[in-house]
């Protein structure tokens, strides 16, 4: 597989783009080779593996996206439901979605084998994911598609959870949809670097 840009490019060129299309860059095996290496390489606090990752496509992929928009309906007042409708059928336009949970489960394994970090594994275990999520918007950046992150846990918990039989441990915490990139993302603007960013030598 060709990857299409340098990690510094894809970094700088990252962005959210919410006008994908249904089409795909690579093949899915290739882009079950990308997520896979970011599942398997990603760090974790105490080398705990905690996290649990679905990739969706075609149907199933449009299946989440029908998913969200029933679920916000009853939600959301009629006269601007439209507007949420447009938004949402448009993560369904891209041409897969990865979702990405933590396993509970070894989150708590953690705090009951290490007493002392109890409090500290919750916050390790978000901060893995978040490593993770950001590896794989890389990866997919670098291939060549538009992608961007949602949020729609936990109102869309229990019908995933029913829909692919995710196990009861495993914690919903991101929705990912990616696809070919139809048009370029609104400019970025950036705070002063030197307020941000401290050196010492």
């Amino acid at each position: 597989m060709v990857i299409a840009k340098t990690f510094d490019s894809a970094l700088k060129q990252r962005r959210s783009f919410y006008a994908i299309s249904k089409d795909s860059v690579i093949s899915d095996v290739e882009i079950q080779s990308l997520i896979t290496d970011a599942v398997k390489y990603t760090p974790s606090a105490f080398n705990s593996q905690s996290a649990r990752v679905i990739v969706l496509f075609g149907a199933q992929h449009d299946r989440l996206w029908d998913i969200t928009k029933e679920t916000l309906r009853p939600l959301v007042p009629a006269d601007k439901f439209s507007s949420t409708e447009e938004k949402v059928d448009g993560f369904k336009n891209g041409y897969g979605t990865v979702l990405f949970f933590e396993d509970q489960d070894t989150v708590a394994g953690l705090q009951t084998a290490y007493p002392l970090y109890k409090d500290n594994f919750p916050v390790w275990s978000l901060e893995s994911s978040g490593m993770l999520q950001s590896n794989v918007w890389m990866m997919l950046e670098a291939a060549g598609f538009g992608v961007n992150l949602q949020h729609y846990n936990p109102l869309i918990d229990g019908k995933v959870r029913e829909t692919w039989n995710v196990p009861s441990g495993w914690k919903l915490l991101a929705e990912m949809p990616f696809g070919k990139p139809l048009a370029e993302p609104d400019r970025k603007d950036f705070l002063p670097v030197e307020d941000r960013l401290k050196i010492y030598k």
